[in-house]
């Protein structure tokens, strides 16, 4: 199963520019280990913004929530994260089902 993750990270107060610095380190080595395993399709960061957005090829909706809640931004400051998904379907197996539907 394909997703659309747009992920918008914002830091609090309290929170220096170096800290969060060293938090997106860390999520940036779990990121590309994923890409590398293949559970990340491809990524990009938005220039100028603190947004990322990622492709992700999981098996299930429960596999995503699991990422999703374990990846070390999340945990370090998850409060100041927000994540919007889009499930995805390959345009090639939307136009097959089209074909179907005319054809019936």
């Amino acid at each position: 199963m394909l997703f659309h993750l747009d992920f918008h990270v914002e830091y609090g107060a309290t929170m220096s520019q170096q800290d969060l610095f060293s938090t997106w380190t860390r999520e940036a080595e779990a990121a590309l280990g994923a890409k590398k395993a293949g559970v990340v399709v491809d990524l990009w960061k938005c220039a100028g913004e603190r947004r990322v957005i990622a492709i992700l090829d999981v098996d299930s909706h429960d596999t995503l929530d699991e990422i999703a809640f374990t990846l070390p931004i999340m945990i370090e400051m998850g409060q100041f994260v927000d994540i919007k998904v889009t499930a995805l379907r390959r345009y090639e197996d939307f136009a097959a089902t089209v074909t179907k539907l005319r054809e019936s």
